[in-house]
C-alpha cells in the first residue's frame, strides 16, 4: 500500500526474520533502523505492542499507527490501551489508531493502511475522518467519485481525536470539505475549537452522527432534562458552526460530492430540470417533505425556457423539458442555462437516470456539462434511482465538474445542505441582549447550595435577571390566600407550592381562573387537605401562545438551551430545537422559525399576533442567565412563557 500510494521517501521494513517482505529487506529490530523515522507503523500483535511502542519511542519516532485493537485478556490496571496512550503522551507523539485501519494522505502521496484497496492514488479536496473502519472502507474503497485529500479512520484515539484530523486537514488549501462519520468528541473542548476554525476559513463541514437516542440522564428532574437526551447538545453546536448535518451514508457522499466541487450556493433556491413528468412529480412531493424550497422563476426566464419547448409542456421550475426527443441535447442544454441564469436560482439539478452506453445518457451529459461550464452557481446530476449502471459516465460528468449524486432525495439533501451553509455564512453578528441592571448577587447568596428551587424562588430569580415573571404571593393559610387575591386581583390562579412536588399539574396542584373569594377559600382547603397548606396566588394573564424554555448543562459543551411547544404539549410533542447559550435576539428567532408552533405567533384564527421582537429579546436573556450561571444551575424549566401581543 505505501508502495501503490506513490511515496518516494525511505521505507524500513522491521522484522526479526531478517527476510524480504515485498521486495523490501528487513532489519531485524526497531534500534536497526539507524535513524529516527517520521512515523512507526506498528503491524504487531496485542501483546507485543507495549515493548515495539517503546522502541519505537527509544529511537526517536515522531508519530505511530498501531492496527491492533490494544485489548489483552486478562489484562492488568491500568489495561493496555491506556498504557500505550500514557507512554505517547509522555514521549509527545500522536498515534493513529489503535484499532484503526489507518489512513490516506493523497495529498502527500502516504498510504498507511493495514488492508489491500483497489483505490487509487488521485487526490481530490475532501478531508474524511470515520469512527468505523468499516465507513472508512465504504467510502474510500468504493466510489472514485470521491476523491479525497485525505481520508483518516482514527480508531480509538488513544491520543490523536478527530478533532486534531480536522484541525490539520484546515491548514491544507486543497481542502474544500470536511467530512466525518462521528460516534462521539472525545475531546470536546478541541473538537469546539476545529469546528469554529472551519467556519471562521469558510470551510463547510458534514457530520452522521450516530448514537443520537441514547435515553438521557435517569435523574433530570425538569421537562427539559428528561427530553434533552444526548443528541441535543450536538444540535446546538453543530447549529452554532453550521455543520451540515446529515443521517445516512449515501447522504455523507452525496453532499460531500456536491461541495468538494469549490462551488458556492448564490442568493435564491433551488432549479431542476427533468425528462420525466412524473419524475418532476416525485422531487416536489421529496423537497415539500424535507423543506426544500423551488426558485420562484420569473416571467422573462419563463418566456425564454418556452422558446425551446416542444408543444405540450409547460415553461416552469421545477421543468419537465422532454418532449419528441429530436434536438434533445441542446434543447436541455438551453433550458438549464436559462433556469441557472435566473436571479432567483442558487443552484441547478439535472435529474435523469443515467446509464453507461446509452445515446440519452450521452446527451444529457453534454448538456449538463454545457451548461455548468458558463454559470458559477453549483450544478449536480441526479439520478432518481440509486441502481443505475453508470460507473463510466458518472465518474466523466464528476470529473468534468458536475458531480453525480444517486437517488432523489440524496440529492435534495445535498442540495438543501449547500443552501443552509450559505445562509450560515451570511448570518451577522448577533450580540446576547443584556441582562437587568438589578443587584442578584445577594438573592444568590441566600439560595439553597443544592436541589430544585420552588416555584417562587425560581420566579425571583427570573426576575432580577429580567424575565418577565407574573404577579404572585406565597401563602400558607386561607387569610394570606384572600389577602393575596385582594392584592392582585381578580381571577386568580392558586398553585400549592409544597417543595416535594415538582410537576404541580401531575399531582392535580393546578386551579385557575378562580373568580370569587368563596371558591378561592375553597380550592385552598381542598388543596391544603390533599397537597398541604404552602401555596402560590398568581395573577391569570390573558391566553396565549404557550413556549417552553428550558437550559441543560451538557457535560461536554456547557449550557444547552431548548425553545418547543409548552404548556400541556410539551411531552405530547417533539417540536423543539436547541441552542448554544448565550446568543443574540436574532439567533433567537432563527430558532422559533424552525418550531411547528411558528405560524401561531404571527397569529391564527383571529388571534392577535405575539411580539416578536419582544419575545425574541426575552429568550436571549435567558440564554445569557444560562450562561452567566451555568456554575450554579444544573437544569431549567420555563413552562409555559405565555406570548401574545403584549
Amino acid at each position: 500500500m505505501v508502495r501503490r500510494g506513490g511515496f518516494d521517501g525511505s521505507v524500513v521494513a522491521v522484522n526479526p526474520s531478517g527476510n524480504v517482505i515485498e521486495g523490501y529487506p528487513c532489519v531485524p529490530s526497531l534500534r536497526a533502523v539507524g535513524a529516527s523515522p517520521d512515523v512507526a507503523v506498528l503491524s504487531v500483535r496485542n501483546e507485543r505492542l507495549e515493548e515495539t511502542l517503546a522502541e519505537a519511542i527509544e529511537i526517536g519516532a515522531r508519530s505511530a499507527v498501531i492496527f491492533a485493537s490494544g485489548f489483552i485478556p486478562d489484562d492488568s490496571d491500568p489495561p493496555l490501551s491506556q498504557r500505550l496512550a500514557s507512554m505517547a503522551r509522555d514521549a509527545g507523539i500522536p498515534i493513529c489508531g489503535g484499532n484503526c485501519m489507518g489512513f490516506y494522505n493523497d495529498l502527500d502521496k502516504v498510504w498507511v493502511c493495514g488492508f489491500p484497496s483497489p483505490r487509487q492514488p488521485l487526490p481530490g479536496t475532501i478531508a474524511f475522518i470515520a469512527h468505523s473502519g468499516s465507513v472508512f472502507g465504504a467510502l474510500a474503497h468504493n466510489d472514485p467519485r470521491l476523491r479525497f485529500a485525505l481520508a483518516i479512520s482514527p480508531g480509538q484515539e488513544l491520543t490523536t481525536s478527530a478533532a486534531d484530523y480536522m484541525d490539520y486537514a484546515l491548514g491544507r488549501s486543497e481542502v474544500n470539505v470536511i467530512g466525518l462519520f462521528l460516534e462521539t468528541a472525545r475531546d470536546p473542548k478541541a473538537f469546539r475549537a476545529a469546528l469554529e476554525k472551519a467556519a471562521k476559513r469558510k470551510v463547510p463541514v458534514v457530520i452522521l452522527k450516530v448514537g443520537r437516542t441514547e435515553a438521557s440522564a435517569t435523574a433530570a428532574l425538569t421537562h427539559t432534562g428528561a427530553l434533552a437526551g444526548s443528541d441535543l447538545a450536538y444540535e446546538a453546536l453543530f447549529d452554532r458552526y453550521g455543520v451540515i448535518r446529515v443521517e445516512t451514508l449515501d447522504e455523507l457522499a452525496s453532499t460531500l460530492l456536491i461541495f468538494s466541487t469549490g462551488r458556492q450556493a448564490a442568493p435564491g433556491s433551488l432549479v431542476s430540470i427533468h425528462d420525466s413528468g412524473g419524475e418532476r412529480e416525485l422531487i416536489i412531493d421529496l423537497a415539500d417533505r424535507i423543506d426544500v424550497e423551488f426558485a420562484k422563476i420569473s416571467v422573462g426566464t419563463k418566456v425564454e425556457i418556452a422558446k425551446y419547448l416542444d408543444p405540450g409542456l409547460e415553461p416552469a421550475n421545477p421543468l419537465d423539458a422532454w418532449g419528441t426527443g429530436a434536438n434533445f441535447v441542446p434543447q436541455f442544454e438551453a433550458c438549464l442555462d436559462a433556469l441557472l441564469a435566473d436571479d432567483n436560482a442558487a443552484l441547478g439539478l439535472f435529474a435523469a437516470d443515467i446509464r453507461d452506453n446509452y445515446y440519452l445518457s450521452d446527451g444529457f451529459a453534454e448538456a449538463a456539462i454545457a451548461a455548468a461550464l458558463k454559470t458559477t452557481k453549483p450544478v449536480a446530476l441526479v439520478t432518481n434511482y440509486t441502481q443505475v449502471r453508470h460507473d463510466e459516465i458518472a465518474l466523466r460528468l464528476t470529473e468534468a465538474g458536475v458531480p453525480v449524486l444517486d437517488g432523489t432525495l440524496n440529492g435534495l439533501i445535498a442540495a438543501r445542505g449547500m443552501m443552509r451553509y450559505r445562509d450560515f455564512k451570511a448570518r451577522g453578528i448577533d450580540a446576547p441582549a443584556a441582562l437587568a441592571h438589578s443587584d442578584a448577587g445577594q438573592l444568590w447568596q441566600e439560595l439553597p447550595e443544592c436541589g430544585p428551587l420552588d416555584e417562587t424562588t425560581s420566579l425571583a430569580v427570573l426576575a432580577a435577571h429580567g424575565m418577565p415573571v407574573v404577579g404572585y404571593e406565597l401563602v400558607t393559610s386561607e387569610a394570606e390566600v384572600l389577602a393575596a387575591a385582594d392584592c392582585l386581583g381578580y381571577p386568580v390562579a392558586l398553585k400549592t407550592a409544597e417543595k416535594r412536588i415538582l410537576h404541580k399539574s401531575d399531582a392535580g396542584g393546578v386551579l385557575l381562573d378562580i373568580r370569587d373569594a368563596f371558591a378561592l377559600a375553597s380550592a385552598w382547603r381542598d388543596l391544603a387537605v390533599r397537597l398541604g397548606p404552602r401555596a402560590v396566588v398568581a395573577q391569570m394573564v390573558p391566553k396565549g401562545v404557550e413556549i417552553a424554555l428550558g437550559m441543560v448543562r451538557d457535560p461536554q459543551f456547557g449550557p444547552v438551551v431548548t425553545i418547543g411547544a409548552g404548556g400541556l404539549l410539551i411531552e405530547l410533542l417533539t417540536d423543539r430545537c436547541a441552542a448554544l447559550a448565550p446568543f443574540g435576539p436574532q439567533t433567537a428567532k432563527r430558532l422559533l422559525d424552525r418550531l411547528a408552533l411558528r405560524r401561531l405567533l404571527d397569529g391564527y384564527r383571529g388571534s392577535a399576533a405575539v411580539d416578536l421582537e419582544r419575545l425574541a429579546e426575552v429568550i436571549s436573556r435567558f440564554s445569557v442567565l444560562a450562561a452567566d450561571r451555568v456554575g450554579e444551575i444544573a437544569e431549567i424549566d420555563v413552562n409555559p412563557l405565555i406570548c401574545g401581543p403584549r
